[in-house]
C-alpha cells in the first residue's frame, strides 16, 4: 500500500518524516509511505506557495498509484487552496482516503461535501512528536492500511459522524465547502483559545441554517485554554447544554478526538 503525505498548510522538520517512516517501516512493512519534497517547502507561514500546495495535492491525488494521501501537520492555509483543487480531482482521487485534522478539516469537509474519496479525521504524521506518538500514529495507519478498527473513536455507535476543530468547521459555516451533515452526529474539539471564543464560536454553529437536522453534537477535548479575564464561569459541559438546547439537538456527551496524544479516528459518515 502506498500512503503520500503532504502538507497544504504549514511545512514540517525533517524529524518528523525520519521518525514516522521508520516507525513505519517497522510496525507496517506492507506500507510504502513516501513524504512529499512539498512538505518541507518554505514560504513565510506555509509549506511552499498557494500555487505549490494545490499542484502536489492534485498530483498526490490524482495518482493512481496512491492509496491514501496523509497530511503532514495543520496549522492554517489548507482553505486557501479549495478553489483550485476541488474543481480539478479525477477519477483516481475518488478511490482513495485523506487522513487529518486540525486546518485539514477544510480538506476534509471540501472532499466529503462532494462525496470524493473517504475523508478521515485522524493523527497526522506530525503527531509522531507527541508522548507516545507512536501509538497515536498507529490509529491513522492502522485504520488505512488493515481497517483496524482499534483507533477508532470508541463511541461512533454505528451512526453517521463527521468530526472538526470547532475553528475550522465556524469557518466552514456559510460557504459551499461545508457537507451536508444531516443525520450525523457532528463531534467538535478546540484548542488554545479562549471560552469566551469557544462561546462565540458555538453561538455561529447553534444558529447555522446550514446545521438543521444533524443527530447530536458531541465535544471532545478542548485544551490549552486561555485564561479569561475576569474568570469566565461556566463550564463547557453547561456551555454545549445551553448551545444544544437552542439548537434544539441532543448534547450526546465527550468523544476521543482532540489536539492530544489520545486522538482518535473518525471516518466521515459510517465507520
Amino acid at each position: 500500500m502506498k500512503i503520500t503525505v503532504v502538507a497544504p498548510g504549514r511545512p514540517i522538520d525533517p524529524v518528523v518524516a525520519a521518525r514516522a517512516g521508520a516507525f513505519a517501516a517497522i510496525a507496517y512493512p506492507e506500507v510504502d509511505l513516501i513524504f512529499h519534497p512539498q512538505c518541507f517547502e518554505s514560504a513565510g507561514h506555509f509549506a511552499g506557495s498557494d500555487a505549490l500546495r494545490a499542484a502536489t495535492f492534485l498530483s498526490v491525488a490524482n495518482d493512481p498509484a496512491v492509496d491514501a494521501v496523509w497530511f503532514a501537520r495543520g496549522g492554517y492555509g489548507s482553505n486557501r487552496i479549495l478553489a483550485e483543487v476541488m474543481p480539478n480531482l479525477g477519477p483516481a482521487a475518488a478511490r482513495k482516503a485523506y487522513a487529518g485534522y486540525s486546518d485539514m478539516g477544510f480538506l476534509l469537509g471540501a472532499l466529503y461535501a462532494r462525496r470524493i474519496g473517504r475523508p478521515v479525521h485522524a493523527p497526522m504524521a506530525t503527531d509522531i512528536n507527541r508522548n507516545k506518538g507512536d501509538e497515536t500514529v498507529a490509529r491513522t495507519l492502522g485504520w488505512l492500511v488493515r481497517g483496524d478498527r482499534q483507533g477508532l473513536e470508541p463511541d461512533l455507535g454505528g451512526r453517521p459522524a463527521a468530526a472538526f476543530n470547532l475553528a475550522i468547521l465556524d469557518a466552514l459555516i456559510g460557504t459551499p465547502w461545508l457537507p451536508d451533515l444531516t443525520d450525523h452526529v457532528l463531534i467538535i474539539e478546540e484548542v488554545s483559545e479562549p471560552l469566551y471564543r469557544v462561546d462565540r464560536m458555538l453561538f455561529t454553529v447553534a444558529n447555522a441554517t446550514q446545521l438543521k437536522g444533524i443527530a447530536g453534537v458531541r465535544l471532545g477535548v478542548v485544551n490549552d485554554i486561555v485564561e479569561n479575564d475576569p474568570p469566565w464561569g461556566e463550564t463547557l459541559e453547561a456551555m454545549m447544554a445551553r448551545w444544544c438546547r437552542d439548537m434544539g439537538v441532543p448534547y450526546l456527551g465527550r468523544a476521543r478526538v482532540g489536539h492530544t496524544q489520545d486522538n482518535y479516528v473518525v471516518p466521515f459518515g459510517i465507520a
